[in-house]
């Protein structure tokens, strides 16, 4: 850089090719980056004549620093420059044109929900292809453990026993409770009506005892055990205590996933019980407060309302139930990822799932006893 009667020349050597760029750009900011003109000078030389090789590379560093120092309000020239790079240069300049941004191009609506659709309908099949082939497994290894009982883990079962079934009575019973009550009022506010409160016994009865009390069981049990076992097996996933199993030869379904179903196969079952008992007695207590039916009355209606065959439909649909929650969990723990957020989404979706698949097999087995003429 020179100081030539009030101006700056900047005098360039040396190869402007695309090898050599950075290191022409970092010369170019050492020289011209914040140094202030000496003496008001206002106009800035650029010096070619001891210039080397140069590109299209180069001459458009040279023209991008001349259009910065013109934006500044220096008075710019390029001298010294041979016909070839003046050539050059100017082809530079005259292709140099602002390009307005980019949009994104326009997708018609109707098409993007289509795609979403599409997008959609293959993921929904590919999940329930992989949860098909879970099942096989999962038959696969609980039929060899129980044609080897001494390969069944029994104080696991026995613990997961507690937490899904001893523990859950309490939240199980309470809403029973409650839906028995909520039943019988709204059955009996209708049945008044037509002088019919009587057969509000008939309508909780069956209710309870055939639907209300396993679907709701298991719903809550989906909620509540479904998702723990999500969430304990991906925990395992992120810590990476399944593959340390695998590498010391333990088989993770039947370690993790065998034990949680057997033991929420027996316990369903035995929560559904409980909570058909609480569900009725809620309705008793409605039926006693507001339509004056005793106990007794109460009991002998249930008797001419309800068989045995009703009771045991409900209770006997408890079983798929926990087979398909348990299975469902395991399944969405063991596909976790590695991070703490898919210990979450993977939870919401054994949840979403379990409940689904519930109530898509209680709408089967519906439709199927009444062909049978249960």
């Amino acid at each position: 850089m020179r100081e030539q009667a009030g101006a700056r020349a900047l005098i360039l050597r040396g190869d402007w090719t695309a090898p050599s760029l950075v290191a022409c750009e970092r010369a170019l900011s050492a020289q011209l980056g914040g140094v202030p003109l000496r003496g008001g000078a206002e106009r800035l030389r650029f010096d070619l004549a001891n210039l080397g090789r140069i590109d299209t590379a180069g001459a458009w560093l040279i023209q991008r620093e001349v259009k910065a120092q013109e934006a500044a309000g220096l008075a710019v020239e390029v001298t010294g420059a041979t016909e070839a790079v003046a050539t050059l240069l100017a082809k530079v300049t005259r292709h140099d044109v602002a390009h307005p941004p980019i949009e994104p191009p326009y997708v018609n609506p109707v098409v993007a929900m289509i795609e979403r659709l599409g997008a959609g309908t293959f993921s929904v099949v590919r999940a329930a292809a992989e949860l098909v082939n879970f099942l096989g497994l999962l038959l696969v290894t609980l039929g060899r453990s129980l044609v080897q009982p001494r390969r069944l883990r029994l104080v696991s079962i026995v613990s997961h026993m507690e937490s899904t079934g001893l523990n859950a009575m309490p939240i199980v019973g309470l809403l029973s409770f409650l839906i028995g009550i909520v039943l019988a009022y709204q059955s009996a506010d209708q049945l008044a009506k037509f002088g019919a409160e009587i057969f509000t016994v008939n309508i909780v009865g069956i209710g309870v005892l055939r639907e209300m009390g396993v679907i709701l069981t298991a719903i809550i049990v989906a909620g509540r055990s479904g998702s723990a076992f999500t969430a304990q097996i991906g925990t395992m996933k992120v810590n990476q205590e399944v593959d340390a199993m695998m590498t010391i030869g333990l088989d993770p379904i039947e370690v993790l996933v065998v034990p949680r179903v057997i033991a929420l196969s027996i316990t369903l079952p035995l929560l559904t019980f409980y909570a058909d008992i609480m569900g009725l007695l809620g309705g008793a207590v409605m039926a006693n407060a507001a339509l004056d039916i005793s106990f007794v009355q109460f009991l002998r209606q249930l008797n001419d309302a309800v068989t045995l065959s009703t009771f045991w439909f409900g209770v006997c649909k408890a079983v798929p139930f926990a087979f398909v929650i348990a299975m469902v969990g395991c399944f969405e723990g063991l596909k976790v990822k590695g991070d703490a957020a898919s210990v979450g989404e993977q939870t919401t979706r054994s949840v979403v799932e379990a409940i689904f698949l519930v109530i898509v097999i209680d709408a089967v087995l519906s439709v199927f006893a009444s062909v049978i003429g249960i």
